[in-house]
């Protein structure tokens, strides 16, 4: 008995150090294996509109500010997570990912394929794997970054530009 009680204090310790060390904002995404194409699938079977990849680099500064400033916030995370399966995707990664064709290429070749700008970069495809909407750079605000997610939810993408929508509101 005591050895199962030293066993689960040691788990628990763990678990602390690892939550303790978690990056602000990784509670925004969703777990993957890296398959998109399946993933697409997923996101349809449960209602949702597509799936957002969010394309950041490691040591970028404005992919850390996004993830402690809105990417953490309950609401954001609550709003998203209802309308896209959303995925992280390191630029310089050398996992192998499936795309939405079904070829088996390293994330740094799969994001070389969507011709992003720079980092971060936010990417909306449709359940279909046709591209609805981007969007690079830090939001200035969580509120911004809520009426991106608007933006495409709601289908506002097919009439007209991200500035355009906003300017209208």
């Amino acid at each position: 008995m005591l050895s199962l009680l030293r066993l689960v204090m040691i788990w628990l310790a763990t678990l602390t150090l690892t939550l303790a060390h978690a990056a602000p904002g990784d509670a925004f995404f969703d777990t993957t294996l890296g398959d998109y194409k399946a993933e697409l699938k997923v996101a349809q079977q449960q209602g949702k509109q597509g799936i957002l990849l969010v394309l950041e680099a490691e040591g970028c500064p404005f992919c850390k500010r996004m993830r402690e400033q809105v990417l953490s916030r309950p609401e954001v995370q609550q709003y998203f997570r209802r309308h896209f399966s959303v995925f992280s995707v390191d630029i310089n990664g050398s996992v192998t990912v499936t795309d939405f064709d079904g070829k088996e290429q390293t994330e740094k070749a799969f994001v070389r394929g969507l011709k992003f700008k720079g980092t971060p970069s936010f990417h909306f495809f449709a359940t279909d794997g046709r591209e609805m909407a981007r969007y690079t750079g830090a939001t200035r605000d969580p509120a911004t970054f809520m009426a991106l997610g608007r933006y495409v939810a709601e289908g506002h993408w097919q009439k007209s530009s991200f500035e355009q929508f906003l300017s209208a509101r």
